[in-house]
């Protein structure tokens, strides 16, 4: 079996440059004392002396435990647990047990410490010894940890035999190579269920474990007065941060089985069970062996890991680091990735390969001729000179760093160590000998597992690293920071919430796969936008739908058009963005942005309703139902989408939207009909040609003014004959037959499926409200309008249009609106009633907030604009008749001009007030804002309040 080389990186002798050991001098002033007292010999003195300029860390250790120190660093023995031990024994508290703790591994880490960089001590003992003091003090904190909860929790027994808290020890610590200042990387789980016994609070295993492994963070991670033993990183763990602290050994079994990701089973090779007897150990090792070594080649690993490495090198250029020796080309990193890559791809089939040592991964690669011996040499020593460089670099100040210093006394410190000159000429010859040594083993990686373009092929974002859950929250949300986040933090946070999302919600291995590659560009992308925070929170809405479905994930993930205008319409409008998360199935329009933002010719939506409906079985309601639900879907996003890209007129996002509900109130009332003419038979001498039934739209619908999301107001009318029966088997009275007609199409409209709601149909504008007739027969419609009609009712007859039924009809319902509309008023009672509408209107509707218009009702808003135009026509028809031809305010305040009702200038300022208004209605819909905007229109209203004033002889009300 191979082992670590000798390298000649050691110092050539002790003299101290003269600028340095000035430097330093204040400090030796301080270890003088301490060093006098400990009655050493000369040449002692002179290394202590040497140790004092190289490591910082040393002298703090020093100063802080005196004699003990030298005691240790002049003692060839490796820390022992008896040592350990009776240095515990003294502490009373846990206050003492924690300073004790500290005490042992400062004062052992200053030990390996001094001997590393005095050269007494070869590479493999100084990573044994280090992973031997992190296995001591982790064993120990476990026991002390039980002993500190005994009181109150008693102990996890099983049949008088104690059950464990398991320690899965990862990385380095599992391999026994752990770096001199390095994270500890652990996995917590226990062994089998049960209840602790003999403490004042008996409680399940789960709990008490989860409280033994926060005792043990406490005892060997927090960082108190006297410093901190190890930073203990528990992020490797079942679900990362957001998952349980300790997981019992089925659970653990679950999740890798089902969940696990690749890289875990790149952790996992170096996985080591501490705090458990060997039949326990052989147990974990069975329950995890199956998923890090599949019993066939799997050349899939060499995939993932390129992926984790690129995402490696990323991270790394993002930093800025071009001299790190662990994760720059050709560093630590490398090595372990090709050993590792190897170990997975065949430690199936070969175990000789399920080793946790990296040397002896190396080795046994090397025997099976995976790799030439040529090889094995050059990457065991670039490791050794590696590893060496880094424990220097982490000697100094028991930083856990593995980059080059940039200050010349830091340079000096490690030149001093490694042998070479402290001059800039001796870090020029140790910076080209590191060059090389990283040169030559990335050659080699890129031989065993290709190169940057072989990754890059995979179209991994630079932001992959954050989609892992590995991140500390500060390095993430630098990583957002830098790519353009304003609000880091509410980035980070949406993030961490859809991962934490996606865990309850488990997608399958495939669903996972794709996640992983569609979660990073989404960011990337997000980034580039005017509001990041807020189009993650929208497009993972929108992805929290379809996390099962991976037919909707391969869209986005493999279709950077669609992607790309998800980000956009989400971006842009959470009313789109909600509209995507309800119904995902309209994701497949994004595919194609030619036709996406293609808008038919509105004369021609009749037709392509018609034609969606004609491809489907006419028994079949529940999929007529859902087909009128999808095509409206799909033509209202196409008409948002258009809005949002600036690729249709204001005034023709109304009439597409109009169009498109006429066509399919259209095809709702051809759909009761036929339901009920199936079982009823029809009318006498009625078809879906002239069905004797028609339906008459109000308000917006009616003017030509449909928004996103409007509701229908719809009165609906048949003609005056309605005796007699059905002619089918099951006849039925034709006012009855009309009657259920009605009723079914409200169904139709307004039953929930999966489509969600075709309309919200109001009924409430038909003669005597929601007390009258359902289906008021057209000669009672005309009576009303004529003899009972409020003002307010007549008003809105203004904005009455004819959009189903029979030409018969239509000319019977354009003739009573005529007629009613020029009838001869009381210019006073007229104004009078308008008046007193628009002043309780205004008190029941009115939003008044703070730095907020209420573009619709507030004075000299929409509303008044339409009771400006509804008066017109109500006062002046009589005397100019095509006042009422038309049922939009455009139109009728073109009108009112041209007879000189309203001065050119003023009508030409309402209809500019009104256009603007409209629009900001649209774009209010589209946020989800109600009618406040954040948008004044002073010079607007000030030009609808003085038409008012002309008209009304006094301003739009604005107290109540």
């Amino acid at each position: 079996m191979l082992s670590l080389p000798q390298l000649n990186l050691e110092p050539i002798d002790f003299a101290l440059p003269k600028a340095l050991a000035k430097e330093q001098s204040a400090t030796w002033d301080r270890m003088e004392d301490i060093v006098a007292g400990a009655s050493l010999d000369a040449s002692k003195v002179e290394q202590i002396h040497w140790l004092s300029v190289v490591s910082p860390f040393f002298v703090r250790t020093v100063e802080r435990y005196s004699e003990a120190v030298f005691t240790r660093l002049f003692s060839p023995l490796p820390a022992s647990v008896e040592q350990l031990q009776e240095t515990l024994a003294k502490g009373t508290g846990e206050r003492d047990l924690l300073a004790a703790i500290r005490r042992f591994r400062h004062i052992e880490m200053a030990r390996i410490a001094g001997r590393d960089l005095l050269g007494w001590m070869p590479l493999e003992r100084v990573l044994q010894e280090t992973s031997a003091i992190a296995d001591m003090l982790i064993e120990q904190a476990l026991d002390l940890s039980k002993e500190l909860l005994a009181d109150r929790y008693g102990r996890a027994l099983k049949d008088e035999a104690e059950v464990p808290l398991i320690a899965l020890a990862m990385g380095k610590l599992g391999g026994e190579e752990l770096n001199f200042s390095s994270d500890i990387d652990l996995i917590f789980c226990f062994p089998e269920r049960g209840e602790t016994t003999g403490g004042r609070q008996n409680v399940d295993f789960e709990l008490y474990f989860g409280k033994l492994a926060q005792q043990f963070m406490r005892l060997l991670g927090e960082n108190t007065a006297e410093g901190q033993p190890f930073r203990i990183d528990l992020r490797l763990r079942p679900f990362g941060q957001s998952g349980p602290i300790v997981s019992s050994l089925a659970a653990l079994m679950d999740y890798y089985h089902e969940q696990g990701r690749m890289w875990e089973r790149y952790a996992m090779v170096k996985a080591r069970v501490l705090g458990a007897d060997e039949a326990l150990q052989a147990e974990v090792q069975d329950v995890l062996r199956p998923f890090v070594y599949r019993r066939y080649l799997d050349y899939s690993a060499i995939d993932a890991l390129r992926k984790m490495k690129l995402m490696i090198n990323q991270e790394a250029r993002r930093k800025g680091v071009s001299q790190n020796i662990k994760l720059g080309l050709g560093g630590i990193r490398e090595v372990e990735f090709i050993a590792q890559v190897f170990q997975l791809i065949r430690g199936g089939r070969e175990p000789e390969l399920q080793t946790r040592s990296l040397v002896s991964a190396l080795s046994i690669c090397e025997q099976h001729r995976l790799l030439d011996a040529h090889a094995v040499d050059e990457l065991l020593h670039g490791y050794a000179y590696l590893r060496k460089v880094e424990h220097v670099l982490q000697e100094i100040d028991d930083q856990q760093t593995q980059t080059l210093p940039e200050d010349k006394l830091n340079r000096a410190r490690v030149l001093l160590a490694t042998g070479f000159a402290a001059t800039d000429a001796g870090w020029q010859e140790f910076h080209d000998q590191l060059h090389g040594v990283m040169q030559s083993i990335h050659r080699h990686f890129l031989d065993a597992i290709g190169g940057e373009a072989d990754m890059l092929s995979a179209e991994d974002s630079e932001y992959s690293v954050l989609w892992q859950d590995l991140l500390e929250d500060d390095t993430a949300l630098d990583v957002l920071t830098e790519g353009g986040a304003k609000d880091a933090e509410a980035c980070w946070q949406h993030i961490q919430e859809f991962r934490q999302l996606t865990k309850k919600r488990p997608s399958g291995p495939r669903g996972r796969e794709l996640l992983a590659q569609l979660v990073p560009v989404t960011i990337e992308n997000a980034l580039a936008q005017k509001d990041p925070a807020l189009v993650l929170k929208r497009v993972f809405e929108v992805l929290a739908q379809i996390m099962s479905r991976s037919t909707y994930l391969e869209l986005l993930a493999e279709n950077e058009e669609a992607r790309t205008q998800l980000i956009f319409l989400c971006g842009s409008s959470p009313w789109i963005a909600h509209l995507l998360a309800k119904f995902p199935w309209l994701l497949d329009e994004l595919i194609d942005p030619v036709q996406l933002y293609h808008l038919p010719n509105v004369s021609s939506y009749r037709n392509q309703v018609s034609e969606y409906m004609m491809r489907l079985p006419q028994n079949d309601v529940e999929a007529q139902m859902d087909t009128l639900r999808h095509v409206k879907q799909i033509f209202q996003l196409k008409v948002a989408a258009a809005d949002l890209n600036d690729g249709v007129h204001l005034m023709r996002v109304s009439d597409h939207l109009t169009y498109l509900a006429e066509a399919i109130i259209e095809q709702v009332v051809l759909m009761a009909w036929r339901q009920l003419a199936e079982k009823h038979g029809t009318p006498p001498g009625r078809d879906e040609s002239d069905t004797g039934f028609a339906v008459i739209a109000y308000g917006k619908l009616g003017g030509y003014e449909l928004g996103y999301g409007s509701d229908l107001d719809l009165v609906f009318v048949c003609d005056d004959d309605i005796s007699g029966q059905t002619d089918g088997e099951r006849p039925i009275d034709v006012q009855q037959f009309y009657l259920r007609l009605a009723q079914r199409i409200l169904h139709l409209c307004t039953t929930r499926t999966m489509g969600g709601v075709l309309y919200e149909v109001d009924l409430r504008l038909r003669p005597s409200g929601q007390s009258g007739l359902l289906v008021v027969r057209m000669g009672t419609y005309k009576e009303y309008l004529l003899t009972d009609a409020w003002t307010w009712e007549l008003q809105a007859l203004v904005r009455a249009r004819y959009v189903f039924g029979a030409v018969t009809l239509l000319e019977k319902f354009n003739a009573i609106r005529r007629n009613v509309l020029r009838l001869k008023r009381d210019s006073e009672s007229l104004q009078e009633d308008v008046l007193n509408m628009r002043w309780k209107m205004r008190e029941h509707l009115w939003q008044r907030k703070t730095d907020l218009s209420d573009v619709k009702q507030m004075p000299g808003g929409m509303a008044d604009i339409e009771f400006i135009t509804q008066y017109l026509v109500l006062r002046w028809s009589n005397e100019f008749p095509d006042l009422c031809v038309w049922t939009d305010n455009i139109r009728i305040l073109e009108n009112a001009s041209a007879h000189k009702l309203l001065p050119a200038k003023q009508a030409n300022q309402l209809i500019s007030a009104y256009q603007a208004f409209r629009f900001e209605a649209h774009r209010l819909a589209l946020a989800e804002q109600g009618s406040l905007s954040e948008r004044t229109f002073t010079e607007h209203t000030q030009h609808v309040s003085e038409a008012w004033h002309d008209l009304f002889n006094e301003w739009p009300q604005t107290e109540d």
